[in-house]
């Protein structure tokens, strides 16, 4: 059954950014964590709430639907499929987004895409996110 990332307990998240830096090592082989697919974040003030930047996993993503050279292809269950090496760099997938969870990596000229492997759910030591079956 194919499973989506779903962060129902951001309640109990501190910003360690321990997701950020796995998905960034495993998916750009890279250890900043603005590499990551994934984005924790502050929305400010004096109680400075987190909150997540993910893929939610569209059923029908506009992201793949403006993909002209089939880089992102729907994936069964939600979400896309990305062909690094069919990717040609138009960023039309970042504005395409609906929710704003691709970010555009100006180094490797591609978009930096959340392909629901699970793995910033591994090294939560909170138990924040979790992938939900499908």
């Amino acid at each position: 059954m194919p499973k989506l990332l779903r962060a129902d307990q951001m309640k109990k998240c501190i910003g360690c950014y321990s997701c950020m830096l796995a998905c960034a090592r495993t998916l750009q082989h890279d250890f900043s964590p603005r590499k990551a697919a994934i984005q924790i974040r502050s929305v400010g003030g004096l109680q400075s709430r987190l909150v997540v930047d993910i893929c939610r996993g569209c059923t029908d993503p506009p992201c793949a639907l403006v993909c002209n050279c089939n880089a992102l292809t729907p994936r069964r269950g939600g979400g896309v499929r990305f062909y690094k090496d069919r990717c040609i760099g138009c960023e039309k997938c970042v504005e395409a987004c609906i929710v704003g969870a691709i970010r555009f990596d100006e180094d490797n000229k591609q978009p930096i895409i959340c392909i629901q492997c699970g793995t910033c759910v591994k090294y939560c030591p909170h138990e924040v996110l979790s992938m939900h079956e499908v």
